[in-house]
């Protein structure tokens, strides 16, 4: 089937080591390119299900597995660009391709002849002799025609295909929104009494927010989290505090073209009749189905178990805070544009430390290096930078990833800088994910081409980026989504990397965020951005004593947006879901001087397509295994002990999807974890043995 004319370098990356040719496509190549790429997939798919031969892995399942190359490319180069580098031209085409490749994987996933194929090989799989990898992928196929109504009649199947399409423009639109609102609101400041209390570093970021958006001079507190929060964190004025945090958690609630509650409203009944249409009794039981939790009850208890012994530990925060406002003379309470503030002040008094001091250390170049040492004493890994790559945008960054022998194992793109073309948060993706199938272009297997997006503040030129201790964090976190892609080693793309169930996916990078706070690697990497002298002993040892500091504020934040994400998905839909929300955190105490880390209006992990839908409570399901993961190393008495790192490697990063997780967990463990450690590496322990003593 011939292709309608479009650029061929979509689909064609002749780049550095396979790297797409970004300087060779323009935003106007997209549409053409889509529209080639889907009838390719087409013909592809109707070649395989009209196969006259009878149905085997190969001629089904690995023809599946390698279909639709040319779409994935032309995919992932857009949605890549539509997160990190978007603009007018973008959103128009998002807004029309998403409903259009929800409405192409509806036909796919209710091609009758297709899934009679997929159905007779579930069906005989035990006859079939196939590895453990093998299986894996069959199951996946097959469960993911179920999953997308295979099996029901055909009207059902139709009005399947309308919610899912339906779904995806809402999800893309709901996007857009929060980004628009981002854009929309700063707030200058011209007057040096409203810079009272910021400190240097984050006065040059917010005037090289101002330049970005074409002020010269003033600075600019914009949505951008590595300023707004510092912002409420340092600024003395707390009438400018209140004002920027009332705007940060009105994003998508504030009314006109942008509001994002009807979009939440409809999402929320478009999901319970499509679960109900699949034969769940919610949504949430049809989205834990393929999880390691299984069922909202479970989720539930895990949540409510945590919520208790967080809430009172934040009442006891609130408490200490408010002290200290009485201290100062004033007579408010603690409201949530005050918590950051006075938390910090807290945190000098108990630890005798300030974030600004410990700012100077944090240089986002020198913990790029200690991500990548750390990766290089456990698995082996060497990195090399590569220059004059063409790229998406200028701040990107392009790494060669080789293994102990020297072999190029992957290549990695880093994007560190907030800007407005990107929408906020951070996360990983990849262009391209590893695999062993022959090709039809002839070759065989495919090189990790991973990215990592981060939303720090740009520095002004010449200066260093300068991180907080969240940040870096956030830096370790995303590079173990990362490694989870590029250590992959397996045979078939669609259990590779992090093609795993979505409370298993947070493990690899969470548990990663562990190394920051090594000792040696803060020794060897946090050293002083002017002098070059490592941090201070008596300082090191302060943050790491502070660890646990405002555990209870962080886990009522998360876990108020993972009970109302999980009441939206498991309470019949509400015609006003902020009154569910609102309803949801009085049920719960919510103390007044904390708010959901992320409300419903704004609450992509949830709202903007349903990746995390019913699943947000994932971070903490994956912090219970994070937690017991490294206590294995801090049993050896080496964080990279060789044997352990060589386990998780094998077990954890290099197999993917291939095998269960809980059977690849306890190969890398020897059990399941419990709760314990998690509650002792939040410092929620002791508020544990307290809740017993009530009892």
């Amino acid at each position: 089937m011939a292709h309608p004319p479009f650029n061929p370098a979509l689909v064609e990356w002749r780049g550095h080591h396979g790297l797409p040719q970004f300087d060779a496509v323009k935003d106007e190549d997209f549409a053409a390119g889509f529209e080639a790429a889907l009838s390719a997939h087409d013909a592809e798919i109707d070649a395989i299900a009209n196969n006259a031969e009878a149905p085997d892995f190969d001629n089904t399942v690995v023809a599946l597995e390698i279909a639709g190359d040319e779409l994935s490319r032309v995919s992932a180069l857009f949605w890549g660009k539509a997160g990190a580098h978007t603009n007018e031209a973008i959103q128009a085409l998002e807004r029309d391709i998403a409903p259009k490749m929800s409405r192409h994987y509806s036909r796919i996933g209710m091609n009758a002849a297709l899934f009679a194929r997929i159905d007779q090989l579930w069906e005989t799989r035990k006859s079939l002799d196939l590895s453990v990898e093998q299986e894996r992928v069959l199951e996946r196929h097959w469960k993911g025609f179920v999953r997308a109504g295979a099996k029901l009649p055909k009207d059902d199947q139709e009005r399947l295909a309308q919610i899912n399409e339906r779904l995806a423009g809402l999800g893309a639109s709901f996007g857009q929104n929060v980004l628009g609102d981002e854009k929309a609101w700063s707030l200058k400041l011209s007057d040096e009494a409203d810079l009272d209390g910021l400190p240097p570093f984050l006065i040059d970021a917010m005037q090289s927010a101002a330049r970005e958006r074409g002020e010269d001079g003033g600075a600019m507190v914009t949505l951008s989290r590595s300023i707004i929060e510092p912002f409420l964190t340092f600024s003395t004025r707390r009438e400018l505090r209140e004002q920027a945090f009332q705007a940060w958690v009105a994003r998508g609630a504030n009314g006109g073209e942008r509001d994002n509650l009807e979009i939440v409203r409809e999402t929320l009944a478009l999901r319970a009749e499509k679960a109900k249409l699949l034969g769940y009794e919610t949504f949430a039981a049809f989205k834990l189905d393929n999880t390691m939790a299984k069922t909202p009850e479970t989720v539930n208890g895990l949540l409510h178990s945590v919520w208790d012994k967080a809430r009172r530990k934040a009442l006891e925060e609130e408490a200490s805070l408010a002290g200290l406002i009485a201290e100062e003379g004033a007579n408010h309470p603690v409201m949530p544009w005050d918590w950051r503030h006075y938390s910090e002040k807290l945190r000098q008094r108990m630890f005798d430390f300030s974030e600004s001091e410990l700012k100077p250390y944090l240089q986002l170049e020198k913990v790029i290096q200690a991500c990548f040492d750390v990766a290089g004493r456990l698995f082996g890994i060497t990195v090399k930078e590569v220059n004059d790559v063409p790229v998406y945008h200028p701040d990107v960054r392009v790494f060669e990833i080789r293994d102990e022998a020297g072999g190029l194992k992957a290549l990695f793109l880093g994007d560190y800088f907030a800007r407005s073309s990107k929408r906020s948060g951070a996360w990983m993706s990849s262009f391209q994910s590893q695999h062993k199938l022959p090709l039809k272009k002839g070759t065989k297997g495919e090189l990790p081409i991973i990215y990592n997006v981060c939303n720090f503040a740009k520095p002004a030129a010449g200066k260093p980026a300068l991180l907080s201790l969240d940040d870096a964090r956030t830096l370790f976190h995303e590079f173990g989504h990362g490694l989870h892609g590029m250590l992959s080693d397996v045979t078939y793309p669609s259990v590779a990397g992090t093609s795993v169930s979505r409370d298993f996916v947070e493990l690899p990078s969470q548990l990663y965020e562990h190394w920051l706070t090594v000792p040696e690697i803060l020794t060897t990497y946090a050293v002083h951005y002017e002098t070059g002298e490592p941090m201070p002993k008596a300082l090191l040892d302060k943050v790491l004593a502070a660890r646990t500091f405002n555990s209870g504020f962080n886990t009522v934040e998360f876990t108020s947006s993972a009970l109302v994400d999980m009441a939206f998905h498991t309470r019949p839909p509400a015609d006003k879901p902020m009154e569910v929300q609102e309803a949801v955190l009085q049920e719960l105490g919510l103390p007044q001087s904390i708010v959901m880390r992320h409300a419903t209006p704004h609450f992509q992990h949830v709202f903007s397509g349903d990746g995390y839908s019913a699943g947000y409570y994932s971070y903490m399901w994956s912090e219970v295994l994070d937690a017991d993961a490294f206590a294995a190393f801090e049993e050896t008495g080496n964080a990279f002990d060789p044997v352990m790192a060589r386990k998780l490697k094998n077990n954890i990063y290099a197999v993917g999807g291939s095998i269960d997780p809980e059977d690849t967990y306890k190969a890398f463990r020897g059990k399941l974890p419990d709760p314990g450690a998690m509650l002792k590496k939040k410092g929620l322990a002791m508020a544990e043995q307290l809740a017993g003593s009530d009892a």
